[in-house]
């Protein structure tokens, strides 16, 4: 590689407002990035509604009438959803609501903008579960934490803790896409887990996602014209939708970056859910999975694979 000219980097992902990890830290790494969004999202109007009526009419609030005593959240997309509905609230109503008030996340990019709308609207909330990585862990760091607002002695007894609703442990609201794993429901419910520890999950769909239109004819001109000018281009890929069409850019360019016996072009995919779905359903090897769901995963995923082919970043 030359010093001249960092090695491109395309995140397959719409970038992520008002910050975004993976441009910041892949730009301090000496790399280009370039987004090309693969995802359209659509907010489900109507379900927002009946999450802001809760907060209207008080549901949320710390007592007995409490509905939901946490959210969850597994994307940035329905983080960016919710926050688009609180912005029309009043933020009394909203800072209220927040008092005791866990809010679980899967990963240290959708912390960060829960972080950033905790501190505008939410201000009593916290934030837990950013360094547990997936769905699995994520349960897993709910059971032990949301059980121990709730000690047994008092869980079914005490009307007048400040998490209990009517003596119980309010479900958890887990705010989803329309296309999701079962997996925290799963555990938080199922019957594996012993009856005094499951915690209700309450599933709303806040957005809809499909391909974006014209993503694999913009894909393709942009690895053409990095063919031109880019010794190595990295791919990153972040969700099992738009895979094929992915796959078959990568395919009817693979000779095109051929360079003698080298090869040019890499795909590294931010977890195993997005490569078993390469492998499984597209026939397709990506060079490297990330350990951790996030920029710095990726990044060391990226420099071990580059290290094994006698590799260093520029």
């Amino acid at each position: 590689m030359t010093d001249q000219a960092p090695p491109p980097i395309l995140l397959l992902k719409t970038r992520s407002s008002p910050h975004d990890g993976y441009d910041e830290f892949f730009s301090a790494q000496n790399y280009t990035p370039t987004f090309v969004p693969v995802l359209s999202h659509n907010f489900h109007s109507e379900n927002l509604a009946q999450i802001r009526a809760l907060f209207e009419s008080g549901h949320l609030n710390p007592g007995p009438e409490r509905r939901y005593g946490g959210l969850i959240f597994t994307s940035q997309r329905a983080v960016e959803a919710f926050a688009d509905m609180l912005a029309g609230l009043d933020q009394s109503l909203t800072a209220t609501a927040s008092n005791s008030l866990p809010l679980y996340t899967v990963g240290p990019a959708t912390a960060r903008s829960l972080t950033t709308l905790r501190d505008t609207h939410l201000p009593h909330a916290t934030i837990h579960g950013a360094d547990t990585g997936n769905g699995e862990n994520l349960a897993t760091f709910i059971l032990d934490h949301y059980n121990s607002l709730f000690p047994s002695s008092a869980s079914e007894l005490d009307t007048t803790s400040r998490n209990t609703a009517n003596g119980r442990k309010p479900p958890l609201l887990f705010l989803v896409g329309e296309t999701r794993r079962d997996i925290i429901p799963r555990i938080l419910m199922g019957e594996p887990t012993p009856i005094s520890r499951r915690i209700g999950v309450e599933e709303v769909v806040v957005y809809e996602t499909g391909v974006v239109t014209g993503f694999e004819s913009e894909f393709e001109g942009i690895l053409e014209n990095y063919n031109k000018t880019a010794e190595v281009v990295w791919v990153v890929v972040f969700s099992p939708t738009g895979c094929d069409a992915m796959v078959r850019v990568l395919r009817r360019e693979a000779e095109k970056w051929q360079e003698g016996e080298g090869r040019r072009l890499f795909v590294a995919t931010i977890g195993p859910t997005t490569r078993n779905h390469l492998v499984k359903e597209c026939g397709f090897q990506p060079d490297v999975c990330a350990a951790r769901p996030s920029p710095e995963g990726v990044g060391e995923g990226i420099t071990e694979f580059l290290k094994n082919w006698g590799c260093q970043l520029s």
